[in-house]
């Protein structure tokens, strides 16, 4: 499928902040190389990610993400209110998720480090140990080229990938903190906490915030990420969507 590109005469949301709307704020500003585009409809490219948005909820909106999404695939929207059913849709998952930013300053973050345990940077080479872990411990849409929106960082014990954490949606100020997963194996070590220190100390490091989303039935990761220094800033839904096949 070719996917058309036409340029609307709106461009951003009516927002008074850039993590209103934040998926579509990141496909039409700092990731826009990353973004497939109709009218108001925008997704990530689709080995990237499955997260896609609209300007405004609206028939406009609903209709130009169809035009935007193959019948079949599957597309990740965060919503402002709970999922309503839209005709040409399939609901696969419906979730709160609370949108969480990085009150605290960097005196918080933990600056220890484990002996015998070394982070290492992830990249194109890793994709298969990124998978075969974001499979197994589900923190979110995770695709083959999903590394190529942010820093990725990993731990390996006897070469298996065993944590991981990384960057996602960046928007003016801001980037988000994602895929923060251990096996099931190695939780309660520390290991993510680790991970995202050194993940947000670099986010703090370019003058940004960091902020991520959480499932809103995941209490221990909401406990985690307000221990280290964030705050619930606004609740989003999370709706998981497969487009009817006619």
């Amino acid at each position: 499928m070719i996917i058309p590109t036409v340029q609307s005469e709106l461009v951003i949301a009516d927002s008074t902040h850039p993590l209103d709307n934040v998926v579509w704020t990141a496909l039409t500003t700092r990731q826009a190389c990353l973004a497939q585009s109709y009218d108001q409809a925008r997704r990530f490219l689709h080995e990237v990610s499955t997260i896609a948005a609209f300007l405004e909820p609206n028939d406009r909106g609903w209709d130009s993400l169809t035009r935007l999404v193959d019948p079949g695939q599957v597309v990740t929207l965060a919503l402002r209110e709970p999922y309503q059913p839209r005709p040409g849709w399939k609901l696969l998952l419906a979730i709160p998720m609370p949108q969480m930013v990085f009150q605290a300053g960097a005196s918080q973050l933990w600056q220890g480090s484990m002996p015998d345990v070394h982070i290492t940077e992830l990249g194109a080479k890793d994709v298969p140990d990124m998978l075969e872990l974001t499979a197994l411990t589900k923190p979110g849409p995770f695709g083959r080229r999903t590394h190529e929106l942010g820093r990725y960082i990993g731990i390996r014990h006897n070469g298996k990938l065993i944590a991981m954490a990384g960057e996602r949606m960046k928007v003016p100020g801001y980037t988000e903190v994602s895929a923060v997963c251990t096996h099931p194996d190695y939780t309660g070590r520390g290991y993510a906490r680790m991970l995202m220190d050194d993940v947000m100390q670099r986010i703090l490091d370019r003058g940004e915030t960091p902020f991520l989303h959480v499932r809103g039935d995941n209490v221990h990761a909401i406990a985690l990420y307000e221990g280290i220094g964030f705050v619930r800033r606004v609740l989003s839904h999370l709706a998981v969507l497969k487009r009817a096949i006619p």
